[in-house]
């Protein structure tokens, strides 16, 4: 606690300032301790409150080092006097020029700021200032205190009067205060060279939240959220007014509010890391009456074992229209519970970077759509242009999140939890469109893993099993203007049902024949009679072929007619 000066320490006359500084040169000159400096009652309370001036750096370590009850106890700052008029020393005294250097004081104020705590209202209280001549000739001195009604000041003479050389002027200031709160007001002190200030102030009740210094969370799982309630109480004699404030990954609940003289609340603070690595951040809490009490919380990210029991998985083959499946394992051998959601994209920075491409791709709509009076409508009147949804990019985007949208591979579940030390079976269902290779990666976001998790999925559509009986019809000889008929087969070996279609070649002898039916509908393990009606129009040979296309097969059934 900062020294007040009582009266008790009043008993310091004038003659004891110039003892203790004459005996401390003569100690000073033997070699010895200076006297203030022993172990001495009257000495320890008559200490000189002026400080030099500090490395900016090293005062602020030295401030956030202080605990809670110092840092209250000592809410302001300690500076030179303040300055605020140099004066004409030739127009007060014949000594003109003074061995004190212009930047500092000709008197040195001790306490260089007078200070009144832990009063009781509507009780008297004394402090004592002394003012020490630093000039190497006798000065002359003046102190005024405004007309407060709070501070009174008791000066050893109404007049101005010379100090001499290395000599100190003893004043008392007394102070009856009417509540336990802050008071101000300053000292005028006039010298023969300046006019400078020394503060008065009287510091009231304060509260007092018992943080602790230092906060840590060690050893906390990357990209979840780790909690640690406080038990906090008010330990100060006013009412907490507060409000608190702390940098990402780290927050605080309730940051702001109050809290009575010796009541207790519970404060959570939370530290949700976004990647493995060390943190640290200051936590300041803001009282209502000007003080900033700043605490210490770290927190060490570490990636914790949560695994895929594959990193690629292959689908067996499946026909088109119809699905196949495999399962796949999260295990989740930590103690948190573990929250997943499947992804399409790697990390959340190339999400943000697909987000805002297809979001200019929805802008550039908006030019294609009709102007009315030369005004483009915002996007929120095309309900047909939502910026939340984009099928056409096989991508679906609700709100801030980006997840897994596939119409060959679905995984189920997308998304959910997954107790500590426990594993959730999954399925993936692979339900082709073609008949064709499929290769697909995801990725799985989950909760105490910095990235995601990649999951490989391929899989292989087949298509429609459909045969010809025959893959070539001969003819012979026809004569012209004579019509034929003949048969074929087209079988469905599969367990789908397709569609068929005849194509017709485009040369003049495709015209002289006739299929039935040229198209429909082939159940599974059945077949279809095709019928070929064949009237000859021109002379010669002939080669003609004609193909089936079957719907979901790459490659259509060719029938050649001779």
């Amino acid at each position: 606690m900062n020294p007040v000066w009582t009266e008790e320490d009043c008993g310091l006359h004038i003659w004891d300032l110039m003892r203790l500084q004459l005996g401390d040169l003569c100690d000073m000159a033997s070699g010895k301790t200076p006297w203030p400096m022993r172990s001495c009652r009257r000495a320890d309370r008559f200490q000189s409150r002026v400080v030099t001036s500090r490395n900016p750096k090293l005062a602020r370590e030295a401030e956030e080092s202080l605990t809670t009850k110092q840092r209250l106890a000592s809410p302001w700052e300690r500076r030179r006097p303040r300055t605020t008029q140099l004066r004409d020393m030739g127009g007060v005294s014949h000594q003109k020029f003074s061995a004190v250097d212009p930047d500092q004081r000709l008197f040195q104020p001790f306490p260089s700021e007078v200070v009144f705590e832990n009063y009781v209202p509507r009780q008297f209280y004394i402090a004592t200032l002394a003012l020490r001549n630093r000039d190497k000739v006798p000065r002359l001195l003046n102190v005024i205190l405004g007309n407060s009604p709070y501070f009174e000041l008791i000066s050893p003479s109404d007049e101005d009067y010379k100090v001499a050389v290395g000599m100190s002027s003893t004043y008392r200031i007394l102070f009856r205060p009417d509540e336990n709160k802050d008071y101000f007001d300053e000292l005028i002190i006039i010298t023969e060279r300046e006019k400078f200030f020394v503060p008065i102030r009287a510091i009231g009740a304060r509260a007092i939240l018992d943080f602790p210094e230092q906060l840590n969370f060690t050893d906390c799982p990357v990209r979840f959220s780790t909690r640690k309630t406080l038990l906090v109480r008010n330990v100060g004699k006013r009412e907490a007014c507060y409000s608190i404030t702390t940098l990402s990954p780290f927050s605080v609940d309730p940051s702001i509010g109050t809290l009575g003289v010796g009541e207790a609340m519970e404060v959570t603070v939370e530290f949700h890391p976004p990647k493995t690595g060390v943190y640290s951040s200051p936590m300041i809490v803001h009282y209502d009456t000007g003080e900033d009490v700043h605490k210490s919380l770290s927190g060490t990210a570490v990636d914790v074992n949560i695994r895929l029991d594959k990193s690629s998985l292959t689908v067996e083959k499946a026909s088109i229209t119809l699905s196949n499946q495999r399962s796949l394992v999260i295990h989740n051998q930590s103690a948190i519970t573990a929250h997943f959601q499947w992804k399409r994209f790697v990390d959340q920075e190339e999400e943000e970077r697909q987000k805002l491409r297809l979001q200019r791709q929805e802008e550039d709509k908006l030019h294609d759509v009709p102007k009315e009076h030369g005004v483009v409508p915002p996007l929120r009147e095309h309900p047909s242009l939502p910026l939340c949804t984009f099928q056409n990019q096989g991508t679906e985007v609700q709100g801030d999140c980006m997840p897994f949208c596939n119409d060959i591979f679905t995984i189920v579940p997308m998304e959910g939890d997954i107790l500590p030390n426990s594993s959730l079976e999954m399925n993936v269902i692979f339900k082709p469109k073609e008949a064709r290779v499929y290769q697909e990666t995801v990725y799985c976001d989950i909760s105490g893993c910095e990235t995601r998790l990649p999951l490989c999925l391929r899989g292989e559509g087949v298509g429609p099993h459909v045969e010809l009986s025959c893959d070539q019809l001969s003819i012979g000889k026809v004569f012209v203007g004579s019509t034929h008929s003949y048969r074929v087969l087209l079988l469905n070996r599969g367990v789908v049902e397709t569609h068929f279609s005849v194509v017709y070649p485009e040369r003049a002898v495709g015209c002289c024949f006739t299929f039935t039916p040229r198209e429909g509908m082939l159940l599974p393990f059945e077949h279809q009679v095709i019928g070929i009606s064949f009237n000859a129009t021109v002379l010669g040979q002939f080669t003609e072929e004609f193909q089936f296309s079957v719907k979901g097969s790459p490659e259509p059934l060719t029938l050649t007619v001779r």
